[in-house]
């Protein structure tokens, strides 16, 4: 009985015929595109010209016989030969790390590195602590983005992220870094006057606005007020902070933001501690960048513990 002939695999066909066409420069731009979701955006990326990217990219799709991206109007999309490439790619560009990662100077750690990340943790205890990296990777360029609630780590719209969310879907690697303690805060002047009798929802608080009511502070505040409107409500943190600080009235805040800015605790334990998570796209946990803004920020977070997590 003749054996029934085995279906042909394209990209095992690569493996044995075509594999000395897939170079590194290759797989750098097909890497770029399949994670930018654009020409302009890989371009950007490798720091090459958008003509260049392009005749890359069709020169090896020319060299391999396949369609490695779909067009579409909002940009470049995998086909299923492209999906089935990227694991070949990412693996080239995980040796090309390896075999530099023995010889290689810290300094010639370069590129980009985008983080998203809370605007209070990026602007607070992420940032000032900058000059330490810098110091370290001088070529390293670190792209905070705060704008969270449009960052897919998924989509590859960041490389990694802290979160103050345990990410549950995605191609990510998470790790807990630690805890971020909130309290109910108010300015010296404020305290002062306040009446220790006082009962909360005949205090003054400022909260968030209506799009950002599912917060667990603003939950905690709507609580407290029991019907009573607020004084104040923004859309930012550091708009809060500021309000608290001018004494216009009690804030929700993280223990570390009281503590710099000489608030006054009013309730250290209000039930709304948030754990922090760092969550990096699995494709590019071997990346020597991307391991070093990791280490660097969990480095951070372990040294700054105690103010993170305890009252002000």
């Amino acid at each position: 009985m003749k054996k029934a002939a085995k279906s042909r695999n394209p990209i095992s066909e690569i493996g044995k015929h075509d594999v000395t066409r897939l170079r590194w420069d290759d797989a750098r731009v097909f890497l770029a595109i399949a994670r930018c979701g654009s020409l302009s955006g890989a371009a950007a990326n490798l720091g090459a010209g958008l003509a260049t990217v392009s005749r890359q990219i069709e020169r090896l799709e020319a060299a391999l016989g396949l369609k490695l991206f779909s067009r579409h109007q909002n940009g470049y999309r995998l086909t299923d030969d492209g999906a089935a490439l990227l694991e070949r790619a990412e693996a080239l560009e995980q040796a090309a790390d390896a075999f530099t990662e023995g010889s290689a100077a810290q300094t010639e750690i370069a590129g980009r590195v985008r983080l998203a990340t809370a605007e209070t943790l990026a602007n607070h205890i992420i940032i000032p602590a900058m000059p330490k990296l810098t110091s370290q990777y001088p070529d390293l360029t670190l792209e905070v983005v705060t704008d969270v609630q449009t960052v897919n780590l998924h989509r590859r719209d960041a490389d990694l992220a802290v979160r103050l969310i345990k990410p549950q879907r995605g191609n990510v690697t998470i790790r807990r870094l630690g805890t971020l303690g909130f309290g109910l805060y108010a300015s010296r002047a404020y305290a002062v006057q306040r009446h220790e009798t006082a009962r909360l929802e005949t205090d003054r608080f400022i909260t968030w606005c209506e799009t950002y009511a599912h917060l667990p502070a603003a939950q905690w505040i709507e609580r407290a007020l029991r019907g009573h409107p607020p004084v104040l409500a923004t859309t930012t943190m550091s708009a809060q902070l500021s309000a608290a600080i001018a004494g216009v009235g009690l804030a929700v805040l993280p223990h570390f933001l009281g503590r710099q800015n000489d608030l006054v605790c009013l309730q250290a334990d209000i039930g709304i501690d948030q754990e922090i998570w760092l969550a990096v796209h699995s494709d590019l946990a071997q990346s020597r960048r991307v391991r070093v803004v990791s280490e660097f920020l969990v480095e951070l977070v372990r040294e700054n513990r105690t103010a993170l997590e305890t009252p002000a």
